[in-house]
C-alpha cells in the first residue's frame, strides 16, 4: 500500500485520523465526498476535517434520546478545540488544526451547534424566514468556513458561500420531507400548511403523499434555485484551483431537485437519489465549466447583492479582505513598482 506523504501544515496529522474523517464523510455525505476529489489536497484535507466534525455533530443529535446532554457535550468539545486541547476524537483534532490555521471565528462552528440544538428541541418554523434562520446555522455557517479555508474572506465571497449552504439545506429538506416526518419533524414552514389547507399535526401523525405536499416541495426547491444562482457569482472570488470542487458540489446538490421533479416532487413515499453515473458526469462538467471572469454585468450585480438577512450575522466576525480583480492587482502592482522607482 502506498504511504501517505508527510503531513503538510494544515493537514490532518496522522493517517489514522485522515482515514477516520474520510470514513465519516464517505458514509454520511456522498455528494461532498465526490466533490472533494476536485479540490486541491491542501484544501480537501482541512475540508474533510471540518465536514467530519459537522457530520458527527449531526449524528449525535439524530441519535436516540439525544437532547441537552448531547448539545452540552458538543459545546464542551468545541471549547476544547478552541483552547488547543481537543479530545481524543479524530474529528476534534482535525477541527482544532483547521480553526487555528485558517483563523475561523468560534461563532461559526458554534452556529452549527445552535442549529442542531433547535433540532433536539423540536423547534418549529412558521415562516420561510425562520427556516432560513435554521439553514443559516446548520449549513450557511459551513459555507462561510469553507470560504475561509479557501482563503476568501471577502464579505461578498462569504455571503455567496452562505447562499450556497442555505440552498443545499433547502434541497436536503425538500428531499427528506417524508423521512423527517416519520421522525416527527416538519421543516416546511407551517404557514404553507395553512395556505394549502392542511393540518400540519394531523399530517405529521400519518405522513402520506399528497399533491399539496408535493407543491410545497417544489416551492421550496424554487427558493433553493434562486440561492444556487446567487452563489454562482461568488465562484470568481475563489482561487481558480478551488472552483471545480465547489462547482461540483453545487451541481450535484441541485441535481437532487431535478430528480425530485422527475418523481413529481413526491419526497414522502420515496427518496430522490442522484445516480452515481450522473454524479460522475457532473464532476466532469464542473471540471470544464469553470468561471474565469467577474466582469459580466449580471455577475457584478449579483456579487453586489447583500447577504440574506438571516445569514448576515455570520459575516460579522469574519475579517473581510477586499477582493481585487486581476486587472486591479496588476494596476496596483505597477503603481507600487513605479513608486519604488521614483523613490530611488
Amino acid at each position: 500500500m502506498p504511504q501517505l506523504p508527510a503531513p503538510e501544515r494544515g493537514d490532518i496529522r496522522t493517517a489514522d485520523e485522515l482515514a477516520a474523517c474520510k470514513q465519516l464523510i464517505r458514509a454520511g455525505s456522498h455528494s461532498f465526498h465526490m466533490a472533494s476529489w476536485l479540490l486541491p489536497r491542501d484544501i480537501a484535507l482541512p475540508a474533510i476535517g471540518l465536514y467530519a466534525f459537522c457530520r458527527i455533530a449531526d449524528d449525535l443529535i439524530d441519535a436516540d434520546d439525544a437532547g441537552d446532554e448531547a448539545i452540552t457535550d458538543l459545546y464542551a468539545r468545541l471549547d476544547a478545540v478552541y483552547a488547543g486541547q481537543p479530545g481524543p476524537h479524530a474529528e476534534d483534532r482535525a477541527l482544532a488544526e483547521v480553526v487555528t490555521r485558517f483563523d475561523i471565528p468560534r461563532a461559526l462552528p458554534a452556529a452549527l451547534i445552535e442549529g442542531l440544538a433547535w433540532d433536539a428541541q423540536g423547534r418549529e418554523y412558521q415562516t420561510l424566514s425562520e427556516l432560513y434562520d435554521y439553514a443559516a446555522r446548520v449549513a450557511g455557517c459551513v459555507g462561510a468556513m469553507m470560504s475561509l479555508i479557501m482563503g476568501s474572506s471577502d464579505e461578498r465571497a462569504v455571503a455567496r458561500a452562505c447562499d450556497l449552504g442555505v440552498a443545499m439545506q433547502l434541497t436536503n429538506i425538500a428531499r427528506d420531507i417524508g423521512e423527517d416526518a416519520r421522525m416527527g419533524r416538519i421543516y416546511l414552514p407551517r404557514q404553507w400548511f395553512e395556505e394549502y389547507r392542511i393540518d400540519a399535526d394531523q399530517w405529521l401523525a400519518n405522513p402520506t403523499p399528497d399533491a399539496r405536499i408535493a407543491a410545497m416541495c417544489k416551492r421550496l426547491l424554487n427558493y433553493a434555485d434562486i440561492l444556487y444562482r446567487r452563489s454562482d457569482a461568488g465562484l470568481v472570488l475563489l482561487p481558480l484551483r478551488c472552483r471545480p470542487g465547489i462547482r461540483a458540489a453545487r451541481l450535484i446538490y441541485s441535481a437532487i431537485g431535478r430528480e425530485l421533479a422527475q418523481q413529481d416532487y413526491d419526497s414522502v413515499s420515496r427518496r430522490a437519489v442522484v445516480p452515481r453515473t450522473r454524479k460522475a458526469a457532473l464532476l466532469a462538467k464542473a471540471a470544464v465549466t469553470i468561471p474565469y471572469r467577474d466582469d459580466t454585468v449580471e455577475r457584478q450585480d449579483t456579487l453586489a447583492w447583500p447577504p440574506l438577512a438571516e445569514t448576515r450575522y455570520l459575516l460579522e466576525d469574519v475579517e473581510s479582505t477586499p477582493y481585487q480583480s486581476a486587472t486591479e492587482r496588476l494596476v496596483n502592482l505597477f503603481g507600487s513598482l513605479h513608486a519604488r522607482q521614483a523613490g530611488r
